[in-house]
């Protein structure tokens, strides 16, 4: 007789369920990153094994081990923050004069032959994107080692004020981190998927997103399922780091630290009291905190609410006039918007929630984890894109933030993609030659809203020749610029008698080329065996810390219960692992690992027995059998 599988009802077929794509949704935050998934049809965020659903979004770089990512590198932060990478995504895809450090505590940077920003750290200088996809890579592990198989794809979220140079650094890390990328997701969308909004038939929803690092707000409408973003604005240099440096630099003052004494790992305790400080006044009128700096100096600090808000209440000016531009934007009035999402770890300072609710005349959405929104709803759109979801008829159309544009004779641009087009699109401009005799273009492509292409963010530039010699005037030459739906740019110059074409799909002049690209993926696939040699000895390292120092605790308590043979045999052992944790060799830890566990076998059954009896002394039997 042959066995079949079967399922319960409703439940999918173990066919189905091998069959269908594994994908997640990956919010790669300034502050913290947070991964989710789809578990049972719901989607839901990833903790790590402390049950710690944020991943912090710091790095730290060591010259003779892997760089640590998370919680263990945020403990760094002060005692190494040469080598401690925060704040990351303010790099992407900024040339090292656009970035702006409102605290003061980003690792040196150091500018190559190549004009890439790259920190200066431990085992080599690391470009941004590098960073980030080390961040990403973690988050990968997080959800291949939930599942037990491997990512199929993945929806990335970036903030909706991204332009393509910062568009692209993204995808170039994701697929750094070994991502198969289905697509790039404004975050606000991806918040506005998470509440559900779009089950509903017609509503206009704003939604704020004020991050560690940026602020955007977008205006959508919905109708029969399909999410159009009508606006965006935003500032990829405001958010909640720039609350806790405005808030460092008063403590810095307030303590009578001279500017001059203020060291990198000055300035970044100062940071981490400013946040702390920043989260208690999220809930308290009033924190006291004991600040100790590493100089040595000391004092008790005491900060109200008041004090605060009023430090903070010109940037959150700042987001609320921007969100007042976007509405105008969108054509539409404050009373015209159905609903106000927020998003954002730094939408729970309570000013942010006040104002918002006072600008948008109602109360703000907020029954989400605003740290997590955005990875669920990306969770959600990932399944869709995977294919795990054929019947699914949601349509997310997002809009481009900035103008695409072309320089023109006199250095000045002619929009080609006004900002707040709904992408995918396409759109093609003709223009002639400048001289006589012409037998090329050379065209600039340009991101922004100013006038004067210098004025404007550079994207590309690349040339078209084979133009037939003409008088000025006479040959035509369409330019196409294609967005597509992540809304990277790629542009397209055909001359129109001969045919002849030049097309180049755009990426920041600072960023990685190709070349770079290529060659950092051949070196990650060239050093993968020493990668997991590697990470397999660290934790057998780690692992042997846990078990010592849980047998010292121990041993501490309940010596008496151990005879000496006994207590020299477990001590042996102790010694036999300190002793191979000091080596190379990560089967050999293994080994004294499961040597000292097997010598403590009896020990451990005689405080199990203990502690049973404690529970039950002066108790009678029929108790114990009550309580059960």
């Amino acid at each position: 007789m042959s066995l079949m599988q079967i399922s319960e009802p409703g439940g999918a077929s173990p066919a189905r369920r091998h069959a269908a794509g594994h994908a997640a949704g990956m919010d790669l935050g300034t502050t913290n990153s947070v991964v989710a998934t789809l578990i049972d049809g719901r989607a839901q965020t990833l903790p790590d094994e402390n049950d710690r659903h944020r991943l912090p979004s710091v790095v730290r770089y060591r010259a003779d081990a892997p760089p640590q990512v998370g919680h263990a590198a945020l403990e760094h932060r002060v005692t190494d923050p040469s080598n401690t990478v925060v704040s990351v995504k303010r790099h992407m895809g900024r040339a090292p004069d656009e970035v702006t450090d409102p605290s003061g505590v980003a690792a040196s940077l150091v500018t190559g032959a190549d004009g890439v920003a790259r920190f200066d750290v431990a085992g080599g200088p690391r470009t941004a994107v590098e960073v980030s996809a080390d961040i990403l890579k973690a988050m990968r592990e997080r959800v291949e080692a939930h599942a037990g198989a491997p990512l199929d794809g993945v929806v990335v979220t970036v903030p909706a004020y991204f332009d393509d140079a910062q568009r692209q650094a993204t995808r170039d890390a994701a697929r750094l981190a070994g991502l198969k990328v289905l697509r790039l997701l404004n975050e606000p969308t991806a918040a506005a998927v998470a509440y559900g909004l779009d089950a509903g038939d017609q509503e206009t929803i704003a939604v704020y997103d004020l991050g560690g690092g940026t602020f955007d707000v977008s205006v959508l409408s919905l109708e029969r399922g399909v999410f159009h973003t009508l606006a965006t604005g935003g500032d990829t240099a405001l958010g909640g780091d720039d609350f806790d440096g405005l808030l460092a630099e008063y403590l810095r003052e307030t303590g009578g630290v001279k500017a001059d004494d203020l060291d990198m790992p000055t300035r970044r305790r100062l940071l981490i009291e400013a946040t702390a400080i920043k989260h208690a006044l999220g809930e308290a009128e009033t924190v006291t905190r004991d600040i100790e700096l590493p100089s040595g100096q000391s004092w008790k600090q005491t900060v109200t609410r008041a004090e605060f808000e009023e430090r903070v209440a010109p940037l959150v000016q700042k987001t609320l006039s921007i969100c007042r531009d976007t509405l105008h934007d969108a054509d539409l009035t404050v009373g015209q918007i159905d609903r106000v999402v927020l998003v954002g770890g730094a939408t729970r300072v309570p000013l942010v929630r006040r104002r918002v609710a006072e600008t948008f005349g109602k109360p703000p959405l907020t029954e989400l984890d605003p740290d997590r929104l955005v990875a669920l709803g990306a969770a959600i759109q990932a399944d869709v894109l995977v294919g795990n979801r054929p019947d699914d008829d949601r349509l997310l159309l997002d809009v481009i933030p900035l103008s695409l544009g072309i320089e023109t004779m006199g250095g000045l641009v002619e929009r080609v993609i006004p900002r707040n087009t709904t992408v995918p699109c396409a759109e093609t401009r003709e223009y002639t030659t400048q001289k006589d005799g012409q037998t090329g273009i050379s065209i600039h492509v340009v991101q922004g809203e100013r006038e004067l292409a210098d004025d404007c963010r550079s994207l590309a530039r690349f040339e078209l020749k084979g133009v037939p010699p003409m008088v000025a005037g006479a040959a035509r030459v369409s330019v196409m610029f294609r967005v597509d739906a992540d809304g990277l740019l790629s542009v397209e110059a055909r001359e129109e008698t001969t045919g002849n074409a030049a097309r180049v799909d755009v990426k920041p002049s600072y960023g990685l080329d190709a070349d770079a690209m290529e060659t950092m993926l051949r070196t990650a696939v060239d050093s993968a065996d020493a990668d997991v040699a590697a990470r397999r000895l660290h934790e057998a390292r780690a692992e042997a810390q846990r078990v010592v120092y849980a047998l010292d605790a121990s041993l501490k308590a309940d010596r008496d219960l151990l005879d000496d043979a006994e207590y020299r045999k477990i001590t042996d052992a102790r010694l036999g692992l300190l002793d191979a944790a000091e080596r190379d060799d990560a089967a050999a830890i293994n080994a004294a690992v499961a040597a000292l566990e097997a010598a403590c076998e009896r020990f451990v059954a005689a405080r199990m027995d203990r502690g049973i009896a404690s529970v039950l002394r002066g108790r009678a039997v029929e108790d114990v059998e009550e309580g059960e």
